[in-house]
């Protein structure tokens, strides 16, 4: 059954800390607080847009929503507690802070029975959290996805490569603590500038360098690959494209692209095909052909055919066949060489 948001957003509602990388106006669109009344509105009127059978889940994000006081947050999760019961939608999932989550705080939300936490995490490095003015540390993090799975609540963490003082070393400690944390799933966002940040300042100053969309994708596609290998599903990569986003006004700086996820899995097919290549030692072969699931297709060529470019660039081959074979399994290749035939998927991939 596939998924349905119903998104509810609080910008900055509830967030007692200010963090450098952080304008949730800019990115959300949104710039006043949601009241109870308007969160039941939103339900009502998604719901009534429904047609298909789906696994409906209301969503509150932005902000820091177990930082507000309890009766807050009871009034807001009210209509979707109500929801839940009637049976009208499926889960209630939440954005927070770790240092946000308590064992009080998790009684109240089982109470509320919401389903889904997910924590702003962004680095598991110290000294990448303390430069980028979280307020909290590593430990936190660890804290509070203890106390989730002690309650049955799902949890999920959310990362952004890129941030100072992060490096490949860094990023792979941080992918490794991830992992022993056990999170049900993991959202990658890399670190944009936007306007009206700390960030931007140390970026108009010249004290921040952004990762480029190249560096992004190869850290983001590491990650994705790990995560995937321990069974933790990578639900997103980039941020949700956004006319605010798209208009060129807010983001100063950074690997922001509105296909970023499909770059991404663009970037493992291309892996995928590089690894096979130097291990069977094709290098000056004239001709490989590729099938694939159609609905691949897109993400194997690469945005303007660059995979088929740098393929062909880096091994001399004459000529790159694909084609489209729903036999073919999703997120999977068969390559054609010489007669014989080789499966290719991301189990493969040694490096990046």
């Amino acid at each position: 059954m596939k998924h349905y948001i119903i998104p509810v957003f609080i910008p900055h509602l509830g967030c007692p800390h200010q963090c450098i990388f952080c304008n949730q106006n800019k990115i959300t669109g949104r710039q006043t607080p949601v009241t109870a009344e308007q969160v039941a509105a939103i339900i009502e009127e998604r719901l009534a847009a429904i047609t298909q059978n789906r696994r409906i889940e209301v969503a509150f994000y932005g902000g820091s929503f177990t930082a507000l006081p309890e009766d807050i947050q009871n009034e807001l999760l009210t209509p979707a507690t109500q929801a839940l019961r009637s049976g009208r939608i499926h889960a209630i999932r939440l954005s927070t802070r770790p240092d946000c989550i308590t064992g009080p705080i998790v009684d109240n939300l089982t109470k509320q029975e919401v389903n889904i936490v997910e924590l702003g995490v962004q680095s598991l490095d110290d000294n990448v959290l303390g430069r980028s003015a979280r307020g909290h540390n590593s430990q936190a993090v660890a804290d509070a996805v203890r106390l989730l799975k002690m309650a049955g609540i799902s949890c999920g963490l959310q990362l952004m490569p890129g941030l100072p003082g992060e490096d490949w070393l860094s990023l792979i400690g941080t992918v490794r603590q991830a992992i022993l944390l056990k999170p049900d799933f993991v959202r990658i966002y890399p670190a944009v500038v936007i306007t009206g940040t700390v960030l931007a300042e140390l970026y108009s100053r010249g004290d921040y360098c952004p990762l480029s969309l190249a560096q992004a994708v190869a850290r983001s596609a590491y990650m994705k690959l790990v995560f995937e290998r321990q069974g933790i599903a990578v639900i997103r990569t980039g941020l949700q494209a956004s006319e605010e986003l798209d208009s060129g006004e807010n983001v100063l700086a950074g690997p922001y692209h509105p296909a970023f996820g499909e770059l991404v899995d663009s970037h493992i097919f291309y892996l995928m095909m590089t690894t096979f290549i130097e291990q069977a030692a094709l290098h000056h072969t004239t001709c490989l052909f590729i099938r694939h699931h159609p609905q691949d297709c897109s993400k194997v060529r690469g945005q303007h055919n660059i995979n088929l470019s740098r393929l062909k660039h880096r091994y001399s081959l004459l000529t790159v066949n694909l084609h489209a074979d729903s036999a073919v399994t999703r997120s999977s290749l068969v390559l054609e060489y010489q007669g014989s035939r080789y499966i290719l998927n991301k189990n493969m991939i040694k490096s990046i």
